[in-house]
Formats: structure tokens, C-alpha cells, sequence
């Protein structure tokens, strides 16, 4: 049996940074029989609530499923490639929802990038609480918007899922191999463009 532990997993920084960032990792495996605490779920998205926004706009919006649901089943449904075949044993798939314009129909400008540090604080909360999250792009955008009656004022990012995470094995081989495979990053002077 393959173990990854956290530590296994802590990234490699040129400094030291806080534990939660690098202990901070998005696994596939996840346990498909535990049951997230709801006051660790809701701690999650309370993160997600009071992190920044532009001239407090707060434009986040998210559909919460938790496995079994009939929400949990419908996200699922959606999810396309790979994430099929492992996103299920998450203990809750939750829908990132940019509102893109305000009542009057005004643009938020900012709304995706809001919605971007939203989604930061409470993945860092989550691991914070011993809960993991994986942000997935590979779904039927606009099926599950239709499906959840979402307008042209909202548009769906991201759907992540989140729970306790599983023993790569649990995993068919492709997926089991980037599981496990060393954690990668750009060195800083390649992403820094100017630092004077």
C-alpha cells in the first residue's frame, strides 16, 4: 500500500513559509466512506466569505453537495475526463460561482479574481481543519449552469472537490502515478518579472 503522508507532500520553498501553505496539496484519492464535519465544512466557507473583495462586492456564490445528495450527484454528473473517475469519493463537491454584475447589470470587473481569493482562503481553511481540496476546470460549464438555473450575471469557474484524503491506491494506475509523483513549481526568478 502507498502511503502519502503531508510531509511527504510539503513543498520545497527557497524560504520558509507558513506550514498550512506548504503542507497545501491537491490529492485525487480521496476517502470515499468519511463524512465531513459540517462545522468544518462551514468554517470552510466562512473563509471563503470574509476573504477581500473590490470595494466589497463579495461577488462569490457557491452550490455546496454533499456526497450522497441529489446536488452531489448532479455536480458529479457534469465532471468530464479523468475527474469522473475519482471526484465521487469526495466528501462534498462545491460549484465556484463568479457574480459578474451587480443588480443593475453593471460589470463587476474584479468578480473572477475575487472569486479566485475566495476559493484560496478556503482551501487553506479546509487544510487548515485536516480536509484537502482539488480545484478541477474539467466540467460541462454551461450544463451546470443550466442545471442549477443560474443566469447570464453568474458564471461558474470551478468545481472543488473536498474531503479526507485516501491511500493512492485507491486510484486506477495513470491517476495513481501523478499522485504520487514530486510536487513542481517554477523557480521564483522564472515568475518574478521585475524585483528591485
Amino acid at each position: 500500500m502507498t502511503d502519502i503522508t503531508t510531509s511527504a507532500r510539503t513543498a520545497d520553498t527557497s524560504v520558509p513559509i507558513l506550514d498550512v501553505l506548504s503542507d497545501r496539496w491537491s490529492p485525487r484519492a480521496f476517502d470515499a466512506t468519511a463524512t465531513i464535519d459540517e462545522q468544518t465544512l462551514t468554517a470552510a466557507l466562512e473563509a471563503a466569505r470574509w476573504s477581500p473583495s473590490a470595494a466589497n462586492t463579495q461577488p462569490w456564490r457557491f452550490i455546496v453537495g454533499r456526497r450522497g445528495s441529489d446536488t452531489f450527484n448532479t455536480i458529479a454528473a457534469h465532471l468530464m475526463g479523468f475527474n469522473k473517475a475519482w471526484a465521487g469519493n469526495a466528501g462534498a463537491l462545491i460549484v465556484a460561482v463568479a457574480e459578474v454584475t451587480d443588480a443593475d447589470g453593471k460589470p463587476l470587473p474584479w468578480a473572477v479574481y475575487d472569486l479566485g481569493q475566495s476559493m484560496a482562503h478556503l482551501s487553506i481553511q479546509a487544510h487548515h481543519d485536516g480536509l484537502h481540496v482539488h480545484q478541477m476546470g474539467g466540467f460541462k460549464k454551461d450544463e451546470l449552469a443550466e442545471a442549477f438555473d443560474l443566469g447570464p450575471n453568474h458564471q461558474i469557474l470551478t468545481v472543488s472537490a473536498i474531503g479526507h484524503v485516501a491511500s493512492p491506491d485507491t486510484l486506477e494506475d495513470k491517476l495513481r502515478e501523478r499522485e504520487v509523483a514530486p510536487r513542481e513549481r517554477k523557480a521564483l526568478d522564472e515568475i518574478v518579472l521585475v524585483n528591485e
